[in-house]
């Protein structure tokens, strides 16, 4: 058993998830990090699980590495069975996890994409649900935990295509739904909007279309992960539960800055958007 805080960042090999997990590492934080990565060339960019185990524990927590297919639910489960039985708890769960592709941002119409694309169905939405439900009960018999799920603005306009949009919508859509089933266990559940990451997917990107992104201010990838404790150590965090945030506006209510002091604008100011309304309806 531990008094530490502990987490479980989904899709941690590379870019926001290792950002998030970094960061919760800086505050004292056990992180379970999850991914399929386990050495160079496992996937078309640079990074592994144990990498950024190690840069966890180097911030000051521990980095625990799970190598984990999120398109194997009996793989989750045994995720999610390890972290009670090893720490008797769990106090944050990120869902990142998102099968991207290479032709993501390639220029085209859905069909003239590969079907690949549509993967990010199944480790992505899919696999978000899936580790929601595993997780779910040990933090309902604690009474007390933060649901994340990593989205962005694509869940109310166009980019990338109809499958990336399908994902953060339904990220969104999750933490609004489980929010209500979770109400009186103590447990939050929240979307968050992330800014333009400082990822190696979209540093690439830049690097190809410098045009296409000139003027555009990035998040780094640990910006989210900061926002994330501020929002665990919130007391009054089951009153915004449920809701899709932007990360940027979190960030100024919690007086976080990201790096070298910059204070990233928000998407109600770079596009003119914001987060769907959830009606307050229910019906079971």
């Amino acid at each position: 058993m531990t008094s530490k805080t502990i987490a479980v960042v989904t899709g941690a090999s590379r870019g926001a998830g290792r950002g998030i997990a970094i960061a919760l590492g800086s505050h004292g934080c056990t992180v379970y990090v999850t991914g399929r990565s386990e050495k160079a060339g496992d996937a078309s960019f640079p990074g592994t699980i144990y990498e950024t185990a190690d840069a966890v524990t180097a911030a000051g927590g521990k980095g625990i590495a799970v190598r984990l297919d999120h398109a194997d639910d009996a793989q989750t489960k045994s995720l999610f069975d390890r972290v009670e039985k090893e720490q008797g708890r769990l106090d944050i769960l990120v869902n990142n996890a998102f099968a991207t592709h290479d032709q993501l941002s390639a220029p085209g119409n859905f069909w003239e994409k590969p079907l690949a694309l549509a993967d990010t169905l199944t480790v992505g939405i899919r696999s978000s649900y899936v580790a929601s439900y595993y997780a779910a009960p040990v933090m309902v018999r604690q009474r007390r935990g933060l649901m994340i799920f990593t989205s962005s603005s694509g869940a109310v306009h166009y980019i990338y295509g109809p499958a990336y949009g399908a994902h953060k919508a339904s990220m969104d859509k999750f933490a609004a739904d489980m929010a209500i089933d979770f109400k009186d266990h103590g447990v939050a559940a929240l979307s968050i909007w992330m800014g333009p990451l400082m990822s190696e997917r979209l540093i690439a990107m830049m690097e190809a279309n410098p045009e296409k992104f000139r003027g555009m201010v990035l998040e780094t990838t640990e910006f989210t992960g900061h926002i994330i404790w501020a929002l665990y150590n919130d007391p009054k965090v089951m009153e915004i539960s449920g809701q899709t945030a932007i990360g940027a506006e979190l960030a100024i209510k919690y007086g976080i800055k990201d790096a070298g002091g910059v204070q990233p604008p928000s998407y109600r100011d770079m596009f003119k958007v914001a987060p769907s309304v959830q009606y307050p309806r229910i019906i079971r």
